[in-house]
């Protein structure tokens, strides 16, 4: 289970007071959407402070760089550095959202057979929990290990090939069977195999590889070599596979009533997603941390009025996927950060419940 810390900015030397303010003119702009006056303020937080020393305060936030008027009569609104602050130096680690968010999604989710439909599952619960748009990688697959192979003669010379590996994939496909007389040694040769076999990544499983394991079986040389090209082909997710959840979702919010933001957005996420996935993909300065980039920090235009949260999940304690939300920069963070951590260590859990024994 990961451990939750933050990726974090140099930090603002706030006292008490303008972190109290701040905090409030962040949350308050958060829930309702409207430029916050320090008249709401007064109303809405027992400050044991005048409406003019709130409003001077949010002067001197302003002259920071942290607030900013939209309208020379408006209140004030959050800039991106306001809710790099907030994010970095005011909001605690939401535990208790955490933990409800986790048995959300074992309820919801239960124990799936494949990695498809466990992250299909995942994607979508975690678009609902969090009303964002939900991302999730697959797994890298050089990180994929075989854990059991089983070759079924179905007659004509024709075998079905079942493959089960250590990221919950069950695949299967047919293969000739180059000899008749195969049909009958093919329970040796499953052992074989599977002795062979077991635990090793799809990347390693070479010409080298076949070679050296074909010493028992050298007549069937052909026959190990189109056998791996296909358990490689078969088992090796598409490079940048994404899974995006939610989009309707994020076009609900008033940041996206511009025509051109909304067709930038959607063309990002619907059209040109693959961009999406570098940006939650797994890196070693990440490891075990919730990652937020905010507005212009992220680098893709249509992205820069939004916040994205991700964190990364782990097979056997090795980085393999990402989980992340995406939604405009005035996203209730606490639970943004929830979902995702919960979601992450939700994947963590099942990934390595799949080293138990399997059960296929």
């Amino acid at each position: 289970m990961s451990s939750f810390s933050f990726e974090s900015s140099a930090r603002l030397p706030l006292n008490p007071r303008f972190k109290q303010i701040l905090h409030a003119t962040v949350k308050s702009y958060i829930d309702t959407a409207e430029p916050v006056g320090s008249k709401m303020l007064t109303q809405q937080y027992n400050f044991g402070l005048s409406s003019a020393t709130i409003r001077n305060a949010m002067a001197v936030l302003e002259s920071w760089g942290l607030l900013f008027q939209p309208h020379t009569s408006a209140g004030r609104i959050p800039s991106d550095s306001g809710y790099r602050v907030y994010v970095d130096e005011l909001i605690s680690p939401p535990t208790e959202l955490i933990q409800q968010m986790r048995a959300a999604l074992a309820e919801n989710l239960g124990e799936r057979q494949d990695l498809e439909s466990l992250l299909q599952g995942a994607t979508r619960l975690l678009a609902t929990l969090s009303g964002c748009v939900a991302l999730i990688t697959a797994p890298q697959s050089v990180f994929v290990s075989v854990r059991h192979l089983q070759i079924v003669h179905i007659g004509e010379g024709r075998a079905l090939v079942i493959v089960v590996t250590d990221a919950l994939q069950t695949r299967s496909f047919l293969l000739d069977l180059p000899q008749p007389e195969m049909a009958e040694q093919l329970e040796t040769l499953n052992n074989f195999l599977n002795l062979q076999l077991q635990n090793r990544r799809v990347d390693d499983l070479n010409a080298a590889a076949v070679e050296a394991m074909g010493g028992e079986f050298h007549w069937y040389t052909d026959f190990l070599r189109g056998l791996i090209a296909l358990l490689q082909r078969v088992l090796q997710p598409p490079t940048g596979q994404l899974y995006v959840s939610g989009v309707g979702e994020i076009l609900k919010q008033p940041e996206f009533s511009e025509p051109e933001r909304i067709q930038a957005i959607v063309q990002l996420l619907e059209v040109e997603r693959e961009r999406l996935g570098p940006l939650i993909s797994p890196t070693q300065r990440h490891s075990r941390q919730i990652v937020v980039r905010i507005g212009a920090e992220n680098p893709l235009g249509p992205m820069q009025f939004c916040s994205l949260v991700s964190s990364t999940y782990y097979l056997n304690e090795v980085p393999v996927g990402s989980v992340g939300v995406l939604g405009p920069t005035r996203l209730p963070y606490d639970r943004a950060i929830a979902s995702v951590q919960a979601a992450s260590d939700h994947l963590c859990q099942v990934m390595q419940a799949e080293d138990e024994p399997h059960r296929w």
